[in-house]
């Protein structure tokens, strides 16, 4: 069976920190791509990991220079960024905190009026406290009964259906020897 971590434990190619010498390099792949959205602002804090694969011959202590693959799991020993980035950059990913919202409503609780006043309610602490936690976006995933008539609904407060890019989802499993 294939397997992105048996394909990655083969590679010799050096994995490290993003560091802000990078940048120029990350501007000319990202224009390649011909992706259209802006890169983003790299140095915002809900940016927690930046990585950076390079096809350079790893210096001393800046870099992995292959992945560990012990105990049939893959460690990556990422180094730190050298002081000016002259790696050549084969690519980088960026990993952005974002929340996603569950709403729990009790649906035979007084009259629909009541209900969509608690959702407002509701609605403006949760936009609160993410706001002030630093988030920039809260993301809904709606069950398919509910999708279009309560989708209509939070379209009301600003909610925006966005359906340009297909969404995947990576479910990441603990890996025992991490432990």
């Amino acid at each position: 069976m294939y397997t992105a971590q048996a394909e990655a434990c083969a590679t010799k190619m050096p994995i490290r920190e993003y560091h802000e010498t990078d940048l120029q390099a990350l501007r000319a792949i990202h224009a390649a791509q011909g992706f259209d959205y802006a890169l983003p602002d790299l140095r915002a804090p809900l940016f927690v990991t930046k990585i950076v694969l390079t096809a350079d011959a790893p210096k001393s202590g800046n870099a992995n220079p292959a992945p560990s693959c012990e105990s049939g799991g893959m460690h990556l020993s990422i180094g730190v960024a050298p002081e000016q980035g002259s790696d050549r950059i084969l690519g980088a990913v960026f990993l952005r905190l974002t929340a996603e919202a569950y709403l729990l409503l009790d649906p035979k609780a007084g009259t629909p009026h009541d209900r969509w006043r608690a959702l407002l309610t509701l609605h403006a602490a949760a936009e609160r406290d993410a706001w002030r936690r630093g988030l920039e976006d809260v993301h809904a995933w709606l069950p398919p009964p509910i999708a279009k008539t309560f989708g209509k609904r939070i379209q009301q407060l600003g909610w925006i259906r966005d359906d340009t890019w297909t969404p995947y989802c990576k479910k990441l499993t603990s890996n025992p020897s991490d432990k």
